[in-house]
């Protein structure tokens, strides 16, 4: 019995040269619209930092810049996932995980601004205790969030680099170098 590959799971001659033409010149559409939007949001965030630089005495500007740069750093990485998913035809985890990582961590720098805000005030209210106590527990979740992110990315880098390739064994399994498989009986 022959091994199935992923190619014999798709559609054989015309319809399947067809299919993977729309598929990329869909993924080349929305690469280029990505490219506009990251170079649009370079040079907003160039934009920024001229304004930021006349003003130094503003910590909101600078942080503003940060955020706008990470998510340039977000598209640019999205971009790099479909360049990817366009020349392999699969897609991988890792580059979706760096994508949310770049997400928390931009989300922490908005909820670190917002709190110095909310904190630099000379009257602390009830309501501020409110804030103070939900931007807490946000930014909890978040360090969490980016601790396991990170973690998940370390060991899908470990495994990709441990992990050894399958191997074809007699009787049409795959199997890692170090295992056996038993051959079907006749």
């Amino acid at each position: 019995m022959p091994t199935e590959t992923a190619a014999n799971h798709l559609p054989a001659g015309l319809p399947g040269s067809l299919f993977r033409s729309v598929e990329n010149a869909v993924y080349a559409a929305l690469g280029g619209l990505l490219c506009v939007t990251a170079l649009l949001a370079l040079g907003s965030a160039g934009m920024q930092l001229w304004g930021a630089m006349r003003d130094w005495n503003t910590h909101s500007a600078i942080f503003a810049v940060i955020e706008r740069l990470l998510l340039v750093f977000m598209l640019i990485e999205i971009l790099h996932t479909i360049r990817t998913s366009m020349q392999s035809h699969t897609l991988t985890c890792e580059p979706f995980l760096i994508v949310a990582l770049i997400a928390s961590v931009r989300r922490v720098l908005v909820i670190t601004l917002q709190s110095a805000e909310v904190t630099g005030d000379a009257v602390w209210t009830p309501e501020h205790d409110i804030v103070f106590r939900a931007t807490m527990i946000e930014l909890g979740v978040l360090s969490v969030l980016i601790l396991v992110m990170v973690a998940s990315i370390c060991l899908l880098r470990r495994s990709r680099h441990a992990t050894p390739p399958a191997v074809a064994a007699p009787g049409g399994c795959l199997t890692l170098p170090s295992h056996r498989c038993k051959a079907p009986s006749p």
